[in-house]
């Protein structure tokens, strides 16, 4: 593995994720190493553009219309990536493995769809290392409640999500040697004293 790796931060709605990338560039800057950090949906200017769309709560695409809309977005997002690619270490809030958990495993679309968009979309771009965060349903119900905005993708059932995270836990069963499952229920202090230690294991 390049001492540049790519690092994904994976989970459903209040796993955590958003929060432990946040802590990983504050280390990242405090330590002066060269990174770069981007959101899916997002990430760059076109892509917030596709964000702002899939996101809004007026929004009702079927489920195609949003995995078009999600790789249309990682589409213009790659060719940003590609530029720091082994140069610089790149952090993901939610990448390949979400569209499968989501699209695939929570709406049911086609799984060698998916595959092949992404075959055409990243070619030889290829992630490191994923930190899957998992939270159960009553933590998840507790912290979307005291968001002060909910987007479209807050808004769908317990068991929606319920099976986004399996799925998420079916994906780990095949690359187990590039995961590490942060359960998010445990205290948060300890989460980040875990991951800065796989954060360092992976950049020496």
């Amino acid at each position: 593995m390049s001492n540049k790796p790519v690092i994904v931060f994976e989970g459903i709605e209040c796993s955590g994720k958003s929060l432990h990338i946040k802590n990983v560039c504050k280390f990242f800057k405090k330590k002066k190493i060269p990174y770069i950090c981007l959101r899916e949906p997002g990430g760059s200017k076109n892509s917030e553009i596709i964000r702002k769309l899939i996101l809004n709560k007026k929004s009702n695409f079927n489920q195609n219309t949003d995995l078009f809309l999600y790789s249309a977005s990682r589409s213009e997002n790659i060719q940003k990536l590609k530029k720091f690619y082994k140069k610089k270490i790149i952090l993901i809030d939610r990448f390949t493995d979400s569209t499968i958990a989501y699209q695939h495993f929570g709406f049911g679309v086609n799984l060698s769809l998916i595959k092949k968009i992404h075959s055409v979309i990243l070619k030889d771009f290829k992630i490191d290392f994923t930190f899957l965060n998992i939270v159960n349903n009553k933590n998840m119900l507790t912290r979307l409640r005291k968001r002060n905005k909910l987007n479209r993708y807050d808004k769908f059932s317990s068991k929606f999500y319920e099976k986004v995270q399996k799925g998420y836990l079916k994906i780990v069963k095949n690359k187990k040697k590039k995961f590490l499952i942060i359960d998010s229920n445990l205290e948060l202090k300890r989460n980040k004293e875990i991951i800065i230690k796989k954060i360092n294991d992976l950049i020496k």
